[in-house]
């Protein structure tokens, strides 16, 4: 028998390897996910033995729908249903805001509302904040001023120049009898073990998103919290693209150029990112967390601008971010400016996009000539001549990588925040976005459009149809994982 075994060893590990192959295909099969998506993880399984399987079962699959991020507690809490309330706005005023700011982009505001209960802030101070630079100094400075309760949460938090004075100021505050809370995501951050002991010698309270240890890798390590929040005092937030790493900061004479876009929020919509921060601890934290006053504060801003918080990922019913860049395309009457590193399009976005440029919207999308993925590079180039035969006019930025995710419709509407305009932050990782229906935003945000076109070359139809064979290859074979880049 053990010679058997042995002189069989191969074809036998083949047939155990097909037959699991065989029952993770049906199994695949009935959750009725995205056809194209189902289509590349049979390939997967069946044209690559032992890879495929293991790559499905550390990426592929669907969370979704089973609700292990079901999150209640905290929106439970009395406090929390009373600032909700406090942020109800009657059909009469909701008709006068469609009327007068709005136009036809009210589809977008009752969208999110009925979908994840996402209220539309009206009083709200907003401040656009280009690249690294801008936005730490400002950051520091309110964290700085905090009195009361400092909440954080990244995707990357490393311990190096601009980290570590991140660190030392959250562990000043703490000393000083400030709350700090941090999130980082296990996968995307880098701190030392030095790190750890100041923040815990400080006080500061600090937990990973859903750390990936063997066992439990397999179901852990594809979904990553992708947010970047912050929120001091419940009276100012923060939510863009930057990170918190020195890659993310210019320095002047360097070679490396980063170009990212954040924003800095005060009034109403600042309890909206307090509430996914907290949705979020309360996930990741073993006690159930009390809701204090303090967290909700009576906003002091009389400023008007629109802003409405979007946030998806596993734990929600629907996929609120791309829901929302789908409607806020199809409603287009004028022009669509995109800014995204990463652009692999699900069906969905790719033919509103395409269709919006064929019926004489000006479409306009910067990519990276060069980004920080071979893999996400060459899909998301798979796309762009089909986007340029459409009309949609495509850009490659030169200065340096481009980074910011946004996204500005007719002047009247734009979005700034984590989400990538790819499958994995329309469906895998937890992002957040801003939605802000505001002109004087939106002008400012087209106007840092076109100055990033500056910085970029446009790219022709037939000079790109007789790009390299060796690129299109390149760019075919990256396509076929795009549901899973």
């Amino acid at each position: 028998m053990f010679e058997v075994l042995k002189n069989y060893s191969w074809e036998l590990l083949l047939g155990l390897n097909y037959l699991i192959a065989v029952i993770t295909a049906i199994s695949i099969i009935l959750s009725n996910v995205n056809p194209t998506k189902t289509l590349s993880y049979l390939i997967l399984l069946l044209a690559f033995p032992f890879v495929g399987i293991v790559i499905y079962y550390l990426f592929g699959q669907e969370y979704r729908k089973s609700k292990i991020f079901e999150r209640k507690n905290v929106l439970n809490q009395h406090r929390i249903k009373e600032w909700k309330n406090s942020l109800f706005l009657d059909s009469d005023i909701i008709q006068r805001i469609e009327d007068n700011l709005l136009e036809d982009k009210i589809r977008l505001v009752k969208l999110l509302f009925r979908s994840e209960r996402s209220p539309l802030t009206i009083h709200n101070r907003v401040k656009v904040l280009l690249n690294g630079e801008q936005k730490f100094k400002a950051l520091f400075e309110d964290i700085d001023k905090a009195e009361k309760t400092i909440h954080l949460e990244y995707y990357i938090i490393e311990d190096d120049i601009i980290g570590g004075q991140l660190i030392d100021l959250i562990c000043k505050k703490s000393k000083d009898g400030v709350k700090v809370r941090l999130s980082y995501d296990y996968v995307g951050s880098k701190l030392t073990s030095r790190a750890y002991k100041k923040l815990k010698e400080a006080g500061v309270t600090y937990h990973p998103f859903m750390p990936v240890y063997f066992p439990k890798f397999t179901s852990k390590l594809n979904y990553r919290n992708h947010r970047k929040i912050a929120v001091i005092d419940g009276k100012v937030g923060y939510v863009g693209g930057i990170n918190v790493t020195d890659r993310y900061v210019n320095i002047p004479g360097s070679d490396r150029y980063w170009r990212d876009t954040h924003l800095r929020i005060e009034g109403e919509a600042v309890g909206s990112l307090q509430l996914h921060f907290l949705l979020n601890w309360d996930f990741l934290t073993d006690y159930d967390l009390v809701i204090e006053d303090h967290f909700f504060p009576k906003p002091e801003v009389n400023d008007k601008a629109l802003v409405q918080i979007a946030a998806s990922g596993p734990d929600s019913d629907w996929a609120s971010i791309m829901e929302a860049i789908f409607t806020a395309i199809n409603t287009a009457d004028k022009s669509i400016y995109i800014t995204t590193p990463y652009f692999i399009p699900n069906d969905e976005v790719k033919t509103a996009i395409t269709s919006a440029a064929r019926s004489g919207v000006e479409v306009k999308l910067i990519l990276p000539e060069k980004g920080d993925s071979w893999a996400a590079q060459y899909a998301g180039f798979s796309f762009v001549e089909e986007m340029l035969e459409s009309g949609v006019r495509v850009y490659l930025y030169t200065k340096g990588f481009v980074h910011a995710k946004t996204m500005v419709v007719d002047d009247v509407f734009a979005t700034v925040g984590t989400s990538n305009m790819d499958y994995r932050s329309f469906n895998i990782n937890f992002e957040i976005n801003a939605l802000v229906y505001d002109r004087a935003i939106t002008k400012e945000l087209s106007e840092v459009f076109n100055e990033d076109l500056k910085s970029c070359r446009e790219l022709a139809l037939d000079s790109w149809r007789n790009r390299s064979k060796v690129q299109k290859i390149k760019e075919s074979f990256n396509r076929l994982w795009a549901p899973i880049l």
